[in-house]
């Protein structure tokens, strides 16, 4: 059975506690004048059903963005394993597609390659595969993994690489784009980011 957009539920994960940004909310540090979560949306809106933005600061200013905001159910920046599990308790539809609040490079085809990768497989997830390494946080779930990563995250365990060797995991080859997973955890990415948004377009390897 095809995967179709309607089925999927987006999970921008805007929750973490920024340590390496000064403590700064990534998903709402400007780039070329717009918010970093903007040009996620922007990207990932057209490609699914529905969106959700999993964030635990600043959820006013979040939901100003006009879709639902959920906040982690586990207290104290728990990781992505956590935003997982508040938005698989939020979301309707059988698959939650996740991504970074911090990566504004996301591929037009981002959605549907994941799901021709879980369809293709009969696998449980799909994960993104730069060409380099796996993108864990970039992930295609069945929602049916609740129960799972409810006992897994209960158990005390928080690293989300050894909970997906415990399901059928599928890889989504995006060696294409690679430069669609870069993402901005400091500064020095930001800025440089910016600089290279700015080139002459014949010079650009990106566009943001």
């Amino acid at each position: 059975m095809t995967i179709n957009r309607d089925q999927i539920t987006a999970v921008i994960l805007a929750g973490g506690k920024g340590r390496r940004m000064g403590g700064q909310d990534k998903g709402l540090l400007e780039l070329k004048g717009r918010p970093l979560i903007k040009h996620v949306l922007s990207a990932i809106a057209p490609q699914v059903g529905t969106v959700i933005i999993n964030a635990n600061r600043n959820l006013n200013r979040y939901a100003g963005f006009g879709y639902p905001v959920v906040r982690d159910d586990l207290q104290g920046f728990q990781g992505p394993l956590a935003g997982f599990a508040a938005a698989m308790a939020a979301a309707t539809t059988p698959y939650i597609l996740t991504m970074p609040c911090d990566g504004p490079l996301l591929p037009v085809g981002y959605a549907r390659t994941m799901a021709d990768a879980l369809e293709s497989s009969g696998a449980e997830l799909a994960v993104a595969h730069s060409g380099e390494r796996l993108q864990p946080v970039h992930a295609l779930l069945c929602r049916s993994l609740e129960p799972s990563l409810l006992a897994y995250l209960e158990s005390g365990d928080r690293k989300i690489d050894l909970w997906y060797r415990d399901h059928r995991m599928a890889i989504a080859d995006f060696s294409h784009c690679p430069e669609a997973f870069r993402n901005i955890n400091t500064p020095d990415e930001r800025e440089h980011l910016m600089r290279e948004s700015e080139r002459p377009r014949t010079d650009r390897k990106i566009q943001v």
